[in-house]
């Protein structure tokens, strides 16, 4: 063996798998329009991360947006290399080749939102001055995500989705674009999410981001050039990890065991496993997640309420021309199935079409994510039966609703 193969061995490359959709690039679409924002700023440009998979057929009928949740980002499925050491995207099990979003059938996008730290511009990216923005950076919603999606879609040459869908976060995005751009989604799909942030879901968000506040790093958000405020983004994940589990969960699958040993150390150190696990989570996050993105991504979540500039829920949903898959979870106390009902009430008043589906599941929020076989069956069922209706009526003549 050469001192180069002992330093750096050769490693097999990940086994091929026919239902990934393999080893994938991050793209970046440049924006010099000035992008007009809910609470009254601009940015006078903007960038925004994305990653597509599958083929757009020759009539541009068959693409899908999914939106990210909080932490995540526009890499949704496959790989960036060969390794078999590196981890997929974040919904791998659910995008690809005879998955839920099956890629031989539909053109799946996915991008990184306005506000985030994964490519598209956010409070990290540089200012008119050629520094970082920091708290320059002028708040986002919800909206102005789904705005600054649709300029990607028309760049893309997309004049309608065949679907937009997200989990959490993800499907406040999808509701957003049922109602800020009725004529250019046929089909919602929103899973795990509420149509309004609670008071809870604001009151979770804000020790979050006190966290980050105390941290002495954080020096209002002015850190680029030193030390990032870890510690505090640490602690704010391991708050928000918890609201994405159940108790449950959490008791069958850390109880009250010990780390190190069988019995109490007596110390303050980690030592309770659930500790360490909440603990890792936090260490992880700051590796890939900015501070002040965390904060711009939970105060837009914060302000979300999709019948905020209307005078009722049912008012809201009124542009609405979208079928609606809505998804709940049993045990998810971050998005509860009452506030998923709520919705499917409001659609239901507004004379929408609308399919609702309550999963009984044990571990919490990111059940969604977890439970890949039920949620194959009901999200991978709903879309094969709208695609097809949909195809069949374009074939007769119809307007695809």
């Amino acid at each position: 063996m050469s001192a180069l193969e002992d330093v750096f061995p050769t490693i097999s490359p990940r086994p091929y798998d026919p239902h990934s959709v393999g080893v994938v690039q991050r793209q970046y679409a440049h924006f010099e329009t000035p992008l007009p924002l809910r609470g009254g700023g601009v940015l006078p440009r903007f960038t925004l991360a994305y990653e597509t998979y599958g083929k757009l057929n020759t009539e541009r009928s068959n693409a899908i947006l999914i939106c990210h949740a909080l932490s995540g980002d526009s890499h949704v499925a496959g790989y960036y290399t060969e390794h078999p050491a590196e981890k997929p995207g974040w919904w791998d099990e659910a995008v690809g080749p005879g998955k839920m979003f099956d890629t031989n059938r539909f053109f799946v996008i996915c991008s990184n939102v306005i506000g985030g730290c994964q490519g598209s511009t956010g409070p990290a990216s540089p200012a008119e001055d050629g520094k970082p923005y920091g708290l320059r950076f002028p708040v986002v919603t919800i909206q102005d995500m789904v705005s600054a999606q649709r300029h990607l879609i028309d760049r893309l040459g997309i004049k309608r989705l065949f679907a937009v869908a997200g989990g959490s976060m993800g499907g406040m995005q999808a509701l957003q674009w049922g109602v800020d751009f009725p004529d250019r989604v046929h089909a919602v799909l929103f899973i795990a999410s509420t149509p309004r942030s609670s008071t809870q879901n604001i009151a979770f968000n804000e020790i979050g981001r006190q966290a980050i506040y105390a941290d002495p790093h954080w020096k209002g958000g002015n850190y680029y050039d030193g030390p990032a405020p870890a510690a505090g983004l640490s602690v704010a994940r391991m708050i928000g990890h918890i609201t994405y589990m159940s108790e449950h969960s959490l008791e069958s699958k850390f109880g009250r065991r010990f780390q190190y040993q069988p019995t109490p150390a007596y110390h303050f150190d980690t030592d309770f496993t659930v500790e360490s696990y909440l603990k890792h989570q936090g260490e992880k996050f700051v590796e890939r997640f900015d501070p002040n993105s965390y904060l711009y991504i939970t105060k837009a979540l914060d302000y979300y309420d999709v019948a905020d500039e209307a005078e009722s829920l049912q008012a809201a949903l009124a542009p609405v021309q979208a079928r609606t898959l809505v998804v709940s979870i049993s045990s998810d106390w971050l998005y509860t199935a009452a506030q998923a009902r709520e919705l499917v009430a409001g659609l239901k008043a507004a004379k929408k079409v609308v399919e609702y589906h309550h999963i009984e599941a044990s571990f919490g929020h990111d059940s969604f994510l977890v439970e890949v076989d039920t949620m194959t069956s009901i999200v991978g069922g709903y879309l094969t039966k709208t695609w097809d209706a949909y195809i069949m009526d374009d074939w007769r003549g119809g307007n695809g609703i």
